[in-house]
């Protein structure tokens, strides 16, 4: 008696030899109602996309790269903490951003200083390849000098600066983490702008004189 052969569905579609494995992509928002649902190994995918940018949002709010480190580390403490209080209307971005500004002020309230200027090493990127020695260093001297200036803003400047402008958020977005009104965000962000052009060109002024 011949032993009974494993059949397969054949499919009438003519193979093409080209079959690429489908990748689903999940928003911000899909994954932190995962997060919300019990599914956290669902935050590492969170904290692989939003590390850098607030690593960055830190860095320019207290001009501290070090510890931007472990601000960051409470921020996704504190969305594991406080899972349970995402809602589904809104932005994860707008939400995630407002962890973030009450993990910065209980540092400057912790510090209760003025946050001083970093060395430019820690702020600055270098490529694998790039400008002349020559072309790079005078690009990092205008860098460190613009995140001097940064750090001398006024900390509500300097923040809604760097939500509007450097982080990418939508006025709106912006408005409502600041508890003011889209006209009001734009008027800062233009203050802001002027206050940093000054002073940039004043701290430029003086390493020059």
């Amino acid at each position: 008696m011949p032993s009974a052969a494993l059949q397969l569905p054949v499919s009438s579609q003519p193979f093409t030899g080209n079959v690429a494995p489908t990748v689903e992509t999940f928003s911000d928002h899909d994954l932190m109602i995962a997060v919300r649902a019990g599914e956290i190994r669902r935050l590492g995918e969170l904290f692989e996309r939003y590390h850098r940018p607030l690593h960055g949002f830190f860095v320019r709010l207290t001009n501290q790269p070090s510890a931007s480190e472990d601000l960051v580390q409470i921020v996704f403490q504190r969305i594991l903490k406080y899972r349970h209080t995402y809602r589904d209307e809104g932005k994860f971005s707008a939400w995630i951003y407002h962890i973030a500004r009450k993990v910065a002020a209980d540092y400057f309230r912790k510090h209760a200083s003025t946050p001083s200027p970093t060395d430019p090493a820690d702020l600055v990127e270098h490529p694998d390849t790039g400008p002349q020695p020559s072309e790079q260093a005078a690009a990092t001297d205008d860098v460190a000098l613009l995140r001097t200036a940064l750090s001398h803003l006024p900390l509500i400047h300097r923040e809604v600066l760097v939500l509007s402008r450097l982080q990418h958020l939508e006025h709106k977005e912006v408005a409502r983490l600041l508890d003011c009104s889209v006209g009001a965000v734009k008027v800062r962000a233009h203050r802001a702008l002027r206050e940093l052009r000054d002073l940039y060109f004043k701290i430029r002024k003086e390493k020059t004189s």
